[in-house]
């Protein structure tokens, strides 16, 4: 896959791009508790810059659609890298007005350019059918899970050597550099010859998946239910895995093994990076539908079995292998919003499922820590697991194909018609 032409050149801009947002969230943390010495101030600060990142990328990922990466990506991420280098200089003298850096932090979160939701669609164009584009969904899943773990970890290297402020103006320069490399790929540029994968399928063939492609004129969150239950169980896994990262915290406090935390998140990240290269690897047969309708439920059960772990060393093995369905799940969902998505508008429908999961995170954290001390840690777990359980149920439900879908021209000659109509990537 990685054989494919432009692959390696556009995911590595991409990747370097990504390797920002592994660092800039404790980064700005610790330079703002540096700079005013507040933990109050660089948690509000911090959640102000996380939650205008998360909840305005639909419509960055929209002006992508729109306007193709070439055009919309520079903009966004020179605002970007400016107002991030601003709040490096900012937090760099002490006693810097915590209202000053909040001001600073929301632009800054509203300009963070898309990387993500971009590259998965250009997966879709560089990979020339859906089981190679499995693969690379997959694949792209654990790199970004794998950024997460190895972002801390070049903030903590340079903190031996320099200012907390430094480590953003690194993520500056990382997403500006990461974002013009990009762009300058010929696969960003129009150059690639694929087409949508599910151009060339037959429609025996288009039917594995389990979802149908949203008509030319339809708007992609209202395309169907497909988008609708990537969206859901995105949502439920979100809020399974940040209610786990506080309940874990519990957990080792319960036991006075506060450095168990590290190795019960390392062992869930490492089971997502090996489940994910599996699940990307197995030629599955099952539809997409069948196949998030599992991961949702094996995962919500497996984190709830978590609960019942007697000792560390049994959390630690219960969240590796919860961990084998968080990448493949997360995958799954994106693969599905791809399918259905209005061919003018997938990255924008990418950017919502990701939008989900994160927005399900931070409601769940927040949640989960008013029910901690309150329940008994059991329960807490066991509340966290039931929603992506839940999903599963709805993840199962068959959409109806509508009269008009059903009487529409063959799936082969409808995406070549959308893909004319489609903006230009260039």
């Amino acid at each position: 896959m990685l054989r494919t032409r432009y692959a390696c050149r556009t995911f590595g801009a991409a990747l370097l791009g990504r390797l920002s947002y592994g660092m800039v969230s404790l980064s700005l943390v610790l330079a703002i508790k540096e700079a005013t010495n507040s933990y109050a101030v660089a948690g509000t600060v911090t959640a102000l810059f996380g939650l205008t990142s998360v909840f305005l990328s639909p419509t960055r990922a929209g002006l992508v659609d729109r306007y193709g990466p070439r055009r919309a990506l520079p903009p966004m991420a020179a605002a970007y890298a400016l107002l991030l280098t601003g709040l490096a200089f900012a937090t760099s003298w002490s006693g810097t007005s915590g209202i000053l850096l909040g001001v600073l932090a929301v632009p800054t979160g509203a300009c963070t350019p898309p990387l993500g939701p971009v590259m998965r669609t250009l997966w879709s164009d560089l990979v020339p059918d859906r089981r190679l584009l499995q693969r690379a969904f997959s694949l792209d899943s654990v790199a970004e899970e794998l950024l997460f773990v190895t972002g801390p970890l070049l903030v903590g290297l340079l903190l031996q050597i320099a200012a907390p402020s430094v480590g953003l103006a690194v993520s500056a320069a990382l997403v500006l550099t990461g974002s013009l490399a990009l762009i300058s790929s010929p696969a960003v540029r129009g150059e690639v010859g694929h087409k949508k994968a599910s151009a060339g399928l037959a429609p025996s063939e288009e039917l594995v998946s389990g979802v149908q492609p949203a008509p030319l004129g339809r708007r992609p969150l209202h395309g169907g239910p497909g988008l609708r239950q990537a969206i859901t169980v995105s949502v439920t896994v979100g809020m399974c895995l940040g209610a786990f990262n506080l309940l874990v915290i519990a957990f080792a406090d319960e036991h006075k093994d506060p450095e168990a935390v590290a190795w019960v998140l390392a062992a869930l990240s490492g089971g997502s990076a090996i489940g994910g290269l599996i699940y990307g690897a197995v030629p599955w047969r099952v539809s997409s539908r069948l196949r998030l309708a599992f991961l949702a439920a094996a995962l919500g059960l497996t984190l709830a079995a978590t609960g019942l772990s007697p000792h560390p060393y049994v959390l630690i093995a219960w969240a590796a292998l919860g961990g084998l369905f968080v990448a493949p799940a997360i995958t799954t969902a994106y693969l599905i919003a791809d399918e259905c998505a209005n061919p003018a508008a997938r990255t924008k429908a990418g950017a919502w499922v990701n939008t989900a999961f994160n927005a399900g995170s931070a409601g769940a954290t927040a949640a989960t820590g008013l029910l901690v001390g309150r329940l008994p840690l059991p329960v807490c777990f066991a509340l966290a697991a039931a929603p992506a359980v839940l999903s599963a149920a709805t993840a199962l439900h068959r959409p109806r194909r509508p009269a008009e879908v059903a009487a529409a021209p063959p799936v082969r000659e409808r995406t070549s018609d959308a893909e004319q109509q489609a903006p230009s990537n260039g």
